[in-house]
């Protein structure tokens, strides 16, 4: 889709901090992440939902393999949270959440304020957290 903005970040068009990508999928971090690390998993092919993607199995052992080098990462998160909730961006996609077990986000996620960071921070966390 010309106007999806997940299919411009595909195409190259948007930068982003990528996190991992192969023929079908691509992983890089949310600007605007509720933790640090917040990864956003897409298919390369525009579909509006997950149950939509034909790799769905394989969809969901890159966000395993994702959330796996995350826990194993500097950033030491207590446990890892997924979510497809598909209303902010009509494409296809999982957050896969790194957590602690005294953050903010056990609030809700309309109720959770986001965590403020910078590009040169995200960069930073892409490289310890990239496959």
């Amino acid at each position: 889709m010309d106007d999806c903005i997940f299919c411009k970040i595909i195409r190259g068009e948007i930068p982003c901090q990528k996190i991992y990508e192969d023929d079908f999928f691509l992983a890089f971090l949310d600007i605007n992440p509720f933790t640090p690390g917040h990864t956003l998993l897409v298919p390369k092919k525009h579909y509006r939902w997950v149950y939509d993607i034909p790799e769905f199995a394989e969809f969901w052992q890159v966000a395993q393999k994702i959330a796996l080098n995350i826990i194993k990462s500097d950033l030491k998160p207590d446990f890892v949270t997924y979510l497809t909730v598909g209303e902010d961006v009509a494409h296809a996609h999982i957050h896969i959440i790194p957590r602690m077990y005294n953050d903010s986000f056990k609030q809700g996620l309309r109720s959770t304020s986001h965590y403020s960071t910078s590009t040169k921070e995200l960069e930073s966390i892409a490289k310890k957290i990239q496959l």
